[in-house]
Order: structure tokens, then C-alpha cells, then sequence
């Protein structure tokens, strides 16, 4: 096998990490969350400089959601 190959294929946890203390995972903690969906969006830096929260965001666009629907003609 090529050294590069075998290196990479190598564990990378440190010999001083011991597993056997990690305890109270709980299996799937988070699989509801994940059922239910999650939209991850990378703002650009002058964006995220003027919504710095989620909350922000979020309050950003339902005010453009509000404005667009305002100015649907029927």
C-alpha cells in the first residue's frame, strides 16, 4: 500500500483521548430536530454585519414576505 495512502487511512485521535470516559450520549438526541428540517443559508459578510442573529434574519424576511404579498395585484 502507498505511504500516503496508508497514513491517511490512519486513526486521527490522539492516544490521550480515553473513550471509555465519554458517557450520557444518548442515541439519536437530535433525530427530531433533523426530521423536521433545518435550511442552512451562508450570508455574505456585509449581510451577516447587518443581521447578526437569526432572529434578525427571520424578522428581515417576514417583513419582505409581508410586503411582497401586499403587493400582489388581484
Amino acid at each position: 500500500m502507498n505511504e500516503e495512502i496508508k497514513n491517511e487511512l490512519e486513526d486521527e485521535l490522539r492516544e490521550e483521548y480515553d473513550l471509555s470516559q465519554l458517557t450520557g450520549q444518548v442515541r439519536g438526541k437530535y433525530v427530531e430536530r433533523y426530521r423536521q428540517g433545518t435550511n442552512l443559508v451562508l450570508l455574505d459578510p456585509d449581510v451577516a454585519k447587518e443581521f447578526p442573529t437569526h432572529e434578525s434574519v427571520n424578522q428581515a424576511l417576514r417583513l419582505l414576505i409581508r410586503l411582497a404579498k401586499s403587493q400582489v395585484v388581484k
